[in-house]
Order: structure tokens, then sequence, then C-alpha cells
């Protein structure tokens, strides 16, 4: 398997979550349409006309933006209301510089205090993850987006803070936002990079127990999706 091939835009969670409210299901529905690029960075977003869009009223629309306000995907504008939160290529990079710093520390830590539980859910979630990277029908689908994301998590489910996986969850939404939106504006869904060559290494170092190769392996696997962005993003208008 040499390459993954972007198909379809995913937001992992919002496909897998059972809105419990109509404000939950307004709020999943637009987070999904921003992270992958339907509703435009920049764009105004008017509760007049999405209210219909969403099959919510004005008021548990307003509710559902007010949450997006709280993942920084959407900012609000006093009286005027709501907005798609911008992207740069500034930004990006401090995304990128953010994530590195407390996705590779809580791997460190999670190894280092991580029990015979968090080998076996790491192995189990690599194995699922592996056996999709391996099937060209599956690579790039939702089901390897969601079970990407699965062993993201499984590695630094070890580490016992519950603000480290709040604010890495939100890091990995905007990345992958940022994939999303850069690779339909360029249609370049393949890089010719080995991805399960770099879950293997992370892997293969984390079950070793061997925190600072783990933690040089996951940066190095974080910041090659960054410079494959940032390369594909100076042929659009991306600033």
């Amino acid at each position: 398997m040499s390459t993954i091939q972007k198909t379809r835009c995913a937001d992992p969670e919002s496909e897998t979550l059972v809105p419990r409210t109509l404000a939950e299901r307004a709020y999943l529905g637009l987070r999904h349409d921003v992270v992958c690029g339907k509703l435009a960075p920049g764009e105004r977003l008017r509760v007049e006309h999405l209210k219909d869009r969403y099959e919510v009223g004005a008021g548990t629309l307003r509710e559902a933006l007010s949450l997006l306000v709280s993942d920084a995907l959407v900012t609000a504008e006093g009286q005027r209301g709501f907005r798609v939160a911008p992207i740069s290529l500034t930004d990006l990079e401090d995304l990128t510089n953010t994530r590195v710093m407390l996705e590779t520390e809580a791997l460190r830590q999670s190894i280092r205090h991580g029990d015979a539980q968090w080998e076996a859910t790491l192995s189990h979630s690599y194995d699922l993850l592996t056996k999709t990277e391996m099937d060209l029908a599956e690579s790039g689908s939702d089901l390897w987006e969601r079970r990407n994301k699965a062993f993201h998590e499984a590695l630094i489910a070890g580490f016992d803070s519950n603000w480290s996986k709040y604010l890495l969850s939100i890091l990995y939404r905007h990345a992958e936002r940022y994939r999303n939106i850069i690779w339909r504006l360029t249609a370049a869904n393949a890089s010719g990079r080995n991805v399960h060559q770099e879950h293997e290494a992370i892997y293969r170092a984390a079950v070793g127990r061997q925190d600072a190769r783990a933690a040089l392996a996951l940066e190095a696997h974080i910041r090659l999706t960054h410079d494959i962005m940032r390369q594909q993003a100076s042929q659009t208008e991306l600033k």
C-alpha cells in the first residue's frame, strides 16, 4: 500500500454520533459541512437561510452555531451574526506546531503509563487500520477516516489527561478541515507517501515502549501531512 487516496469528505465523529436533540443534530450537520468545506471559509452564516437547510428553528440553529464557536470553526460577529472561520497558511502552521507539541507529549506519557489494556486496544485499532489500508477499495473511504482517527486516539489513550484529549480532538478536526478544503481545491488526492509505513513505525515504537522514537515518528507523520498540504495550498489562493 503506497498511498492513501482521499475520495470522499468525512468528519468521522459527526458520522458516528447519534444526536440526542435537535440542536445537537444541527450542530453535527453544520460541523460536518464546515469540516468538509461545503460551508466555505469566511462564508456568512445567515440563520434565516440555514434553518430550512438543517430543518430546525432559528433559536435552535443559533444554539448549534454557538457550539461551533466554542470549537473555533465559526466566529461570532456580535449583532451581525456568524461566519465560518477563515483559513490561512499561518494558521495551518500554528495548528500543526500545537498539535505536534501536545500529541507527541501525550504519546510519551501514554507509553510510559499505559497498561496491558491500553496496549491491547492500540494493537486492535492498528490491525483494523492496517486491514483498511491494505484494501485499495477502502483507502480514503469514510471507514479509513474513522479507523485512522481511532488509531490516533488509541495512541494517547494511556495518558490520563482529559484536557489533552479534548484539545487534541479539536485540533484533529481542524487538521481534517484543512485537508478536505485544500485537497478539494487542488484535486491532488494522492501524494505518493506510504501512510501505512508511517503508521507502522509509530505503532512498533509505541508497543516497544520506545517513547522517544514513537514521538519522533508521530511528529514526522503529522509534519509530512502539513508539508503536503502547504505545497498543495501554494497552488491555490490560500495565503
